[in-house]
């Protein structure tokens, strides 16, 4: 069953599979005819209460760029999202969902030989965790991975965003024209304060359970490659950073030769303007170049 494309574009073709008893429903584009198929596959899992499409269609736009340059990808609903039916689970629970995709993008695509997974916010985040356990998996690409906790919430906001409100003018101008409610600003700042400093004086050894340890644990196991995207203007990036810098678990992980670290100053959390997604999809063909050449050299 195959959707409408161009005949110079990608072929896409709708792919169902199974997972702990659930039909998981997906797109697979395929390089173009004429164009030689690569030994890596990408498998793009969703991140958010959202299905395959993606905000302002940035997967399908990056799953047909990829398919384009050779590389077979697959974007796939989690059970309970999008077509794909059953109970609706968070993020931590979608180790088995995106197992049943790594098996089916290994089964549907002959000649791959190893699959990268591709995630934003908490779909990067479920990456880290699930897809390191996977000898299949030879590279991870963690975009604004989700690291929140109340109190590096609390931190990233004492720091980037009471800090940046007070730089502008148009706020100092609409709290002397009385409106803002400085009160519960002020409450809202002292709030956010002790949370900070909570963060900082908290002695007491890491929850183990956390998933914050559990993306930890996965990323220091991991032996391929992981390429780290990071948007300058999103909360959810510098909440990771402020995590991965005072959590003992996550302790030189970042500084790990197999990362490369893409920033994106002034892009936001879904890379909403063409010029900032164009960017991650170079970034990425670039990085799976890089990523088949060490695969092949070991």
């Amino acid at each position: 069953m195959a959707e409408a494309t161009p005949s110079a574009g990608p072929i896409e073709e709708v792919l169902g599979f199974e997972c702990e008893g659930c039909s998981l429903w997906g797109i697979v584009s395929r390089p173009p005819a004429g164009v030689a198929q690569a030994t890596t596959a990408v498998v793009i899992a969703v991140g958010g209460p959202q299905y395959r499409v993606g905000s302002h269609r940035q997967f399908v736009l990056l799953a047909r760029r990829l398919a384009a340059a050779g590389y077979p990808v697959l974007r796939f609903d989690y059970r309970g999202m999008g077509d794909s039916p059953g109970d609706q689970r968070s993020f931590e629970g979608a180790g088995p969902d995106l197992r049943a995709a790594v098996d089916a993008m290994w089964g549907t695509c002959p000649g791959v030989r190893q699959v990268v997974v591709w995630g934003l916010c908490d779909a990067a985040s479920a990456a880290l965790m699930f897809a390191t356990e996977d000898a299949r998996v030879a590279g991870i690409v963690a975009a604004n991975p989700w690291a929140r906790s109340e109190a590096t919430l609390a931190v990233a906001q004492v720091k980037h965003y009471y800090g940046a409100r007070l730089l502008q003018r148009e706020f100092w101008a609409k709290l002397l024209r009385g409106g803002i409610d400085w009160r519960d600003s002020l409450r809202s700042l002292l709030d956010n304060l002790k949370g900070a400093r909570r963060h900082y004086l908290k002695s007491s050894p890491a929850d183990h359970a956390s998933f914050q340890t559990r993306m930890a644990r996965g990323l220091a196991r991991f032996r391929g490659g992981v390429l780290l995207v990071l948007s300058g203007n999103d909360l959810t990036a510098k909440e990771f950073l402020q995590y991965a810098a005072s959590d003992a678990a996550w302790k030189g992980l970042l500084d790990k030769p197999n990362i490369h670290r893409v920033d994106l100053p002034e892009s936001d959390h879904t890379f909403s303007t063409r010029s900032w997604l164009q960017r991650v999809e170079d970034e990425t063909l670039a990085w799976l170049r890089t990523l088949g050449t060490r695969q092949q050299t070991q």
